[in-house]
């Protein structure tokens, strides 16, 4: 379509004697006026409010340039505008007048090359014809571009173009001082806000705390999109850092001269990368693994007010272009400021982890401790004395005097605490009873004394073993787990909790072995028996390893739970592990089996975390240790779901939200599951995989995602495009076809209601 705009000059009007005069009034007028406005707001509206006068257009804009974005903006607020607009100071009219510095004159707007229709629509305004000229100071300098929309009488002229000009040259050393001084009242504003910061972070004593603090203004202050802060563990030579919040509060360590952390910790030396995948240096196998996109990286060292280098700072990806000399000075600076800070938070927290550890250590023991001071004055006594000794409080002990707390049948205790004060000599007593209301209760005690660093006496302190009832739930506890796990329990006195019954968070874990009936009419009953016991042995071996206990076989499957009756920190990553390996296990175990003709067995694997009911269920003939409750009915939905999303292992948003490890995996739906009428989030665990089962994964994975998300707001054009492509990286990913299918379903029977991306599963 060929453009409708004129450059090229022609012969002005004469204009009357009259006309000249007024328009030297106006230029007189337009000096007094910008010159008394002391803000760049001020000067645009004014110029703005002037133009749309003297020109007649329906609307005007005064656009700035800011030589640090390399964009036009304006702040005037007219209609349905912004308060403030910013463009590329290439795009559109007012970006090829500002880069030819040439005044432009356009008819006809929607026929012009530079115009951009998008505009109108999103301000909705009808954009006619267009005058617009480039800003200039006396030097010539351009300051930016003025722009008069849609002539109200007749076509923009060029005596239009050049009283616009002469208008915004009158204006342009009041314009140029008014940038200035906004600029400079910016960067007043934001030290003022730095020193705030600083002084408000360096007041903050919780590490954890000021770490996420300094990362989130560090990635605040650069325009970032990720901020990392690594602090030297100098007894472990390590980078560290926590991410997370609470029970998903991660620590990340790395030695610390590995990658570009390291390389900026041991040499002192900022870096600053434009292009991340064309330094050498940066390692691209994070991005893949996590769908992250690094392009450009700025990492500098924090250094303490001794010169010592106390750790790293980096950032990720600047909005707008690559990171700038500008933006490196800002950092080291702020990190500098909150170096001491730092120290002192860390000091503040290791001494914090000692005082913890020591606390932790005596309330986590199985054993009672009890100390007493060198008066005979007991002084502290830990959870488990108290539930051995059946005191409720520990006031009921502590600052008692020992002779007068172990007395009658228990003075035995007190003439061996005289003895040992008196010998300094370690006694032992094995097997022996003490007595609380009506109870006598069988123990183990140490007795032994407590000395200085200075070989002053300090007391003594009583270690107790509570030996009651080990013999008879040790057999019980066996059938169940490993004898290890069971040793731990009757140790922290966990028996009689699991021989009753009990609330508790599990991750509980079903697996089947897939066409089972085809494989056991094959073999026949003793080739099936002989299967699943080779089978099964393998399986077991593994949850072991991860300390899961088994719960029960049901034929040829097998339920398990992670955190009973001994729970880790870690359960929800030891049940996903346990499940990667059982799946490249039988992988490995499959092999040798094809190779002599035998049809391989194949499984699929569910997993949930949540509260179960455990304990020992059953009648006074036959008692089983097992575990019931929702929980335990969600993770066998998504063994069964595993064969309608081809998947091998699915794990729900419980079990998801819980894990500190890194896997890879994705999303594959929200289900209402049977008997359900909540929706749970699930995911395909995919560790399992190698190049060869699953070549592309995360590119698969990733384009996955996509249709994921245009699948659930409904675009099935755009989801089938998605997992087309996703399709083309892996043609055997049966769960991209999945879902293309189910789009072309909805393509033809859209579904009824508001639809939310909810899958309700018929079947169990």
């Amino acid at each position: 379509m060929e453009s409708k705009e004129r450059v090229v000059r022609r012969p002005l009007r004469r204009k009357s004697q009259k006309e000249r005069l007024r328009q030297l009034e106006v230029l007189l007028k337009i000096s007094d006026l910008v010159s008394a406005k002391s803000s760049l707001d001020g000067v645009l509206e004014t110029l703005v409010e002037i133009t749309n006068q003297e020109i007649g257009a329906e609307r005007s804009s005064l656009f700035v340039h800011d030589d640090q974005t390399d964009e036009l903006y304006s702040r005037v607020a007219q209609g349905v505008f912004s308060r403030e607009i910013r463009i590329l100071d290439s795009a559109g009219v007012a970006g090829h007048v500002f880069q030819s510095n040439a005044g432009l004159i356009v008819d006809d707007a929607y026929t012009n090359d530079f115009f951009n229709a998008e505009v109108d629509q999103q301000t909705d305004f009808d954009t006619r014809s267009i005058l617009c000229v480039p800003v200039r100071d006396g030097s010539g300098a351009i300051l930016g571009v003025a722009q008069a929309l849609n002539k109200i009488d007749g076509k923009f002229t060029e005596d239009d173009q050049d009283y616009l000009e002469l208008m915004t040259s009158q204006a342009a050393m009041a314009l140029k001082s008014a940038q200035f001084v906004e600029r400079m009242e910016k960067v007043r504003q934001q030290e003022m806000k730095f020193l705030d910061l600083v002084s408000e972070l360096t007041s903050e004593i919780e590490l954890g705390v000021l770490l996420q603090k300094v990362m989130d203004e560090a990635q605040r202050m650069l325009t970032a999109e990720r901020s990392s802060l690594f602090l030297n563990d100098e007894n472990s030579n390590e980078l560290w850092t926590e991410v997370g919040e609470g029970d998903n509060k991660t620590e990340i360590r790395f030695p610390n001269h590995l990658g570009i952390a390291g390389a900026v910790f041991t040499s002192s030396e900022s870096v600053n990368i434009p292009y991340a995948y064309a330094d050498l240096r940066f390692n691209p196998a994070f991005d893949r693994q996590t769908g992250f996109f690094t392009r450009s990286i700025l990492c500098v060292p924090v250094i303490n007010k001794n010169g010592k280098v106390i750790g790293v700072t980096q950032v990720l990806n600047k909005r707008g272009g690559p990171f700038t000399d500008e933006d490196e000075s800002r950092l080291r600076a702020f990190t500098a400021q909150v170096a001491i800070g730092l120290e002192n938070a860390s000091m503040f927290s290791n001494i914090q982890k000692v005082k913890n550890y020591n606390e932790s250590m005596l309330e986590s023991m199985s054993n009672g401790v009890v100390t007493i001071d060198d008066e005979g004055v007991v002084v502290t006594c830990n959870s488990s004395a108290l539930r051995i000794m059946h005191l409720e409080r520990a006031d009921q002990i502590v600052g008692v005097n020992a002779g007068e707390f172990f007395s009658g049948a228990n003075s035995w205790v007190q003439e061996r605490l005289v003895r040992v004060g008196e010998t300094n000599k370690t006694e032992l007593a094995m097997d022996h009873e003490i007595h609380f209301g009506d109870e006598a209760i069988s123990v183990n005690m140490t007795i032994l004394n407590l000395v200085a660093a200075d070989n002053a006496d300090l007391g003594t302190m009583l270690m107790i073993e509570d030996i009651s009832g080990e013999k008879r739930v040790r057999a019980t506890m066996a059938r169940y787990m490993d004898p290890g796990i069971a040793d731990q329990m009757l140790a922290g006195g966990a028996g009689a909790e699991m021989m009753g019954g009990v609330s508790k968070e599990a991750t509980v874990l079903f697996s089947d072995i897939r066409s089972f009936t085809t494989l056991s009419e094959t073999l026949g009953p003793q080739g099936t028996v002989a299967l699943l016991n080779e089978y099964f042995t393998i399986m077991v071996d593994i949850l072991q390893s991860e300390e899961g206990m088994l719960d029960k076989f049901i034929g040829d499957a097998m339920m398990a739970a992670f955190g009973l009756p001994v729970a880790h920190d870690d359960d929800p990553d030891r049940a996903v592990r346990t499940a990667i390996a059982m799946i490249e296990q039988l992988e490995a175990w499959n092999v040798p089996r094809e190779r002599a003709g035998l049809i391989p067995v194949h499984i699929g694997i569910g997993l949930n975390t949540d509260s179960v009911v455990c304990g020992n269920i059953g009648s006074p003939k036959r008692m089983d240790y097992t575990l019931i409750g929702d929980g335990v009915n969600l993770a066998a939905r998504l063994e069964s779901a595993c064969k309608q999303y081809a998947a091998k292992i699915l794990i729900s948003e419980y079990t998801y939200d819980k894990l500190h490890g890194t896997y890879r995996m994705r999303d594959i739906d929200s289900v209402i599951v049977k008997g359900k009428t909540k929706p749970v989030t699930i995911y395909e665990v995919l560790d399992f995989h190698s190049n060869e089962s699953f070549p592309n994964l995360m590119e698969v994975v990733n384009y996955f995602r996509e249709g994921r998300r245009a699948y659930i707001a409904g675009e099935w054009n755009k989801a089938v495009e998605y997992f087309k492509k996703a399709l083309s990286y892996h043609p055997q990913d049966r769960l991209s076809q999945i879902y293309i299918d189910r789009c072309h379903h909805f393509q033809s029977e859209p579904p009824q209601g508001d639809w939310d991306g909810v899958w309700v599963m018929q079947s169990k």
